[in-house]
């Protein structure tokens, strides 16, 4: 395997640095109130932050940590502005030695994939699984507490595989040991994190596709989904990629969503119930959508919000739900609010793969 050097000082060169502060000042995030200090002075703040780079003294500070309720609670700890740069700083390096490495069953948070492409793969998958099984049984894996129980030390180890550079690997532990979660975990906030998370699961990755020769797998962070032909060779998947996980990353398998199933029964993934005939959104993202345009009708009504601003918010979901055949769904949701308006059924699930 390939290992790469002379890493650092792609990371550290201040047009990197310069383009990763714009990348973190990105629309509405240039006005918070930890970016507009910074860019108050950014030019100075800039350059000292290059300086400790280049000297080796740069140290992570502290986390903001919060929590998120949506889809479910979780604690996020997300770095100052200034680590933030410095994290895009090696997003922008670090992506270019892996790009080659993961599988193409791999979406999440890569160019050109996301959530969308791994519904689409999973549902061609079922589709060609049917075709060439006549059937199939599907087996769904989820990591129990996934980011916040990585452990530290593999991860560092796996980091070494592909990379030589001493004083970028130096870098990558700072941010790795820098985590506020305790002894294991890395942050949910961080932008590095999205990069490890994958990295670290690509060993299952290659694993399950390369050792396994299993064709039929798709996985989009923590959530793997496989297609085989029998019920029995369902049981020995899952039971091998449990036993992998548990010696070779130190990791848990979520056992109420860990399941072996019948194809014909469709799969809940990435958002979607998933059928080979079409797909629905789930009903979690359903009754969330539902809670959430009432609380926004009342501020409308209230004068917290603008019409404007509720009809931005609708059309995150909308272009959600329009990857599924969910026209009569949207409808129906959005029947009490008149100034909502939902586009025609053409537009809801109009992709279809073969």
């Amino acid at each position: 395997m390939k290992r790469y050097d002379r890493l650092y000082e792609k990371i550290v060169d201040f047009n990197n640095l310069l383009f990763a502060y714009k990348q973190t000042t990105k629309g509405s995030r240039k006005f918070k109130r930890d970016a507009i200090l910074f860019s108050m002075v950014e030019d100075v703040n800039l350059f000292n932050l290059w300086k400790e780079l280049k000297t080796g003294v740069y140290r992570v500070g502290d986390y903001i940590r919060f929590k998120v309720y949506e889809p479910k609670e979780r604690l996020v700890s997300a770095p100052h502005i200034r680590d933030k740069i410095v994290q895009f700083a090696v997003h922008n390096v670090i992506k270019d030695v892996y790009k080659g490495v993961f599988t193409k069953d791999s979406y999440a948070c890569l160019e050109g994939r996301g959530t969308h492409r791994a519904v689409e793969a999973v549902q061609r998958y079922m589709r060609m699984a049917e075709r060439n099984f006549g059937g199939g049984w599907i087996v769904k894996v989820d990591i129990s507490k996934f980011f916040y129980t990585i452990d530290r030390e593999i991860l560092k180890r796996i980091l070494r595989k592909k990379i030589a550079c001493e004083r970028t690997l130096w870098l990558l532990d700072t941010i790795i040991d820098s985590s506020p979660e305790g002894k294991v975990g890395i942050p949910l906030g961080n932008v590095t994190s999205q990069d490890f998370a994958n990295i670290y699961l690509n060993e299952l990755d290659q694993y399950v596709k390369r050792y396994l020769g299993i064709k039929y797998y798709v996985r989009y962070m923590d959530d793997c989904i496989a297609i085989v032909p029998t019920r029995e060779d369902a049981k020995l998947l899952k039971e091998r990629m449990i036993w992998f996980l548990r010696t070779k990353l130190n990791l848990k398998e979520n056992e109420k969503k860990t399941q072996i199933f019948p194809l014909k029964q469709g799969v809940n993934a990435y958002g979607f119930k998933i059928w080979t005939t079409h797909r629905k959104v789930r009903d979690q993202s359903k009754r969330a959508m539902k809670r959430r345009i009432k609380a926004m009708d009342r501020k409308l009504k209230e004068g917290l919000l603008t019409e404007k601003e509720v009809k931005q918010a609708v059309d995150s979901w909308l272009g959600h739900a329009r990857h599924s055949n969910s026209y009569n769904l949207a409808k129906k949701i959005f029947a009490p609010y008149p100034y909502i308006k939902v586009e025609g059924e053409m537009k809801f699930g109009e992709w279809r793969c073969d």
